[in-house]
């Protein structure tokens, strides 16, 4: 029976306790009811007996020679159903009458009187049946040699009692389907919140988490989710638990797009890697070839210039590549502190050299104090060159090239601006990636001039090692490259150099 009933459902399993309960509270109060109505009777009953015995004995002292009298019988206010009877000394009846309704008393038969037999004479009320007669309360009484019999017929207590367990039979089966069908309605109230929550459990389940893809799964209403109550805490634990896999979805998603975008890279990088290194490779078998076949086809000063040009160029690319490893690997670079705008007017003067038919400009903000930055200077120096070169290459002579350096309490600002054409908006996503390569607007120039689409993609990495940014802005007639470098925060060992601009 337990087995079956835990197989139920929670609606029905609580609505079976709960009855199951409220049959017990029923017949305990109503056998209480019975019982206690049944002893207050049973009291009258037998303080009538005793009374009826009392006047019995007064009657029949009266003429005690007269052991067969029943005279006090025919008295008043004796009920109808009474029976009386004269005991001699051994306890026997001698003689024994019941009361009629509107009739003299009447005697009873040996059976009746054997009925009242050893009845101790000492006033305790006891039960007999009386054949004919029914059930009667009867008590014995002695008194100065008087012995007397009398008893009650208890039909009205029985009736009664019977009356009265009926009633309660009655009215306890109407309250207890009253009170299921109000405990099913309730219970399944309550239990529609829960219901929602194994509806919303369900429905999760069949989402199709195992494809990777982040889908919005369905949520447990608000409404379901309050803490006060048991299901609104199922409710609230399951919602965690959605947010949960949701998040790790989303994360897992993250990851394999990371790994995919990185397989692309490493595949993309490797082919550019390939081509720019085939190409000078190239260059070198074929003037090497035709060097083979004679100094008739091709000067020979001339092939060697080529030569040596393409291995610069190789050598140059091989070194941008094991810097980049290098940095991908997380190596630990140099640490030691660098002025910025030392640094930066060292970059102006070499791109001024560079760039003759370009403006170069220097410009200084440090009224919060020195540039100062802990890195590697030989990097950093790197990365802004690379900027000055950008800058450079990709635009016309008579391009204004402006360098500014600005301090505050925790950055180092250094920015690269020009007047050129710009960077096409189709380019500036990617601009900052390996091999990117501007179009027909920023032509590469020559094979020394840093056109491989990697001085960026260095200058990137290097500040990212600093746990700095880069941004790129470009609009036509104006590009402006952003550097943001942590401070030092150490105190200036200079003066300070107050915010000028000037060309370099």
């Amino acid at each position: 029976m337990t087995a079956r009933l835990r197989s139920r459902s929670l609606r029905t399993r609580l609505l079976v306790f709960i009855t199951a309960v409220l049959v017990c509270v029923c017949a305990v109060m109503a056998l209480t009811t019975v019982f206690a109505q049944r002893a207050y009777l049973m009291g009258n009953l037998d303080n009538q007996v005793s009374d009826a015995a009392e006047r019995g004995v007064g009657g029949a002292a009266l003429h005690p020679e007269l052991t067969r009298d029943l005279t006090f019988l025919g008295e008043s206010g004796h009920p109808a159903g009474m029976l009386a009877a004269r005991l001699d000394a051994e306890g026997d009846i001698i003689n024994a009458a019941v009361v009629s309704q509107d009739a003299p008393p009447r005697s009873l038969d040996t059976a009746q009187a054997n009925a009242l037999k050893d009845i101790a004479q000492d006033g305790s009320t006891h039960t007999r049946q009386v054949p004919g007669l029914g059930t009667y309360r009867v008590t014995a009484l002695n008194a100065g040699g008087v012995r007397v019999l009398a008893g009650l017929p208890m039909d009205d207590v029985l009736d009664t009692i019977s009356g009265l367990v009926e009633v309660e039979i009655a009215v306890a089966a109407v309250g207890l389907t009253a009170a299921g069908c109000v405990c099913a309605v309730v219970i399944r109230r309550q239990l529609r919140p829960l219901g929602r929550v194994a509806a919303t459990a369900v429905e999760v389940s069949h989402a199709p988490l195992g494809r990777g893809q982040v889908t919005v799964l369905t949520r447990v209403p608000e409404q379901d989710t309050d803490p006060g109550s048991e299901a609104g805490q199922v409710g609230a634990a399951l919602n965690r638990m959605i947010d949960h896999v949701e998040a790790s979805l989303a994360e897992r998603q993250r990851s394999e797009e990371q790994v995919r975008r990185s397989e692309e890279r490493m595949r993309r990088f490797l082919a550019d890697a390939s081509h720019e290194l085939r190409t000078p490779l190239a260059s070198i078998a074929g003037y090497a070839e035709l060097m083979n076949r004679g100094t008739d086809r091709i000067e020979p000063g001339l092939a060697w210039r080529r030569v040596n040009a393409e291995s610069a160029r190789m050598r140059s690319l091989v070194e941008d590549l094991l810097l980049l490893a290098r940095l991908d690997e997380g190596r630990p670079l140099q640490s030691a502190e660098v002025d910025m705008a030392a640094l930066v007017a060292e970059a102006v003067w070499d791109a001024r050299a560079a760039g003759a038919g370009h403006v170069w400009r220097l410009e200084l903000d440090l009224d919060d104090g020195p540039a100062l930055v802990l890195g590697d200077e030989a990097r950093l120096h790197q990365v802004v060159a690379n900027l000055m070169a950008n800058a450079r290459v990709h635009t016309p002579a008579g391009t204004t090239v402006i360098a500014t350096v600005e301090s505050t309490r925790t950055t180092c600002v250094v920015r690269v601006r020009d007047d050129g054409p710009g960077i096409p908006a189709a380019l500036l996503p990617t601009v900052f990636e390996r091999f990117t390569r501007a179009d027909t607007s920023r032509t590469r120039a020559g094979v020394l001039e840093g056109g491989s689409g990697l001085g960026l993609a260095i200058a990137s990495a290097i500040t990212a090692a600093h746990g700095g940014r880069i941004d790129v802005q470009s609009t036509p007639g104006r590009t402006e490259f952003t550097l943001e470098l942590p401070v030092t925060g150490l105190p200036a060992t200079g003066t300070t150099t107050a915010a000028r601009t000037a060309p370099v």
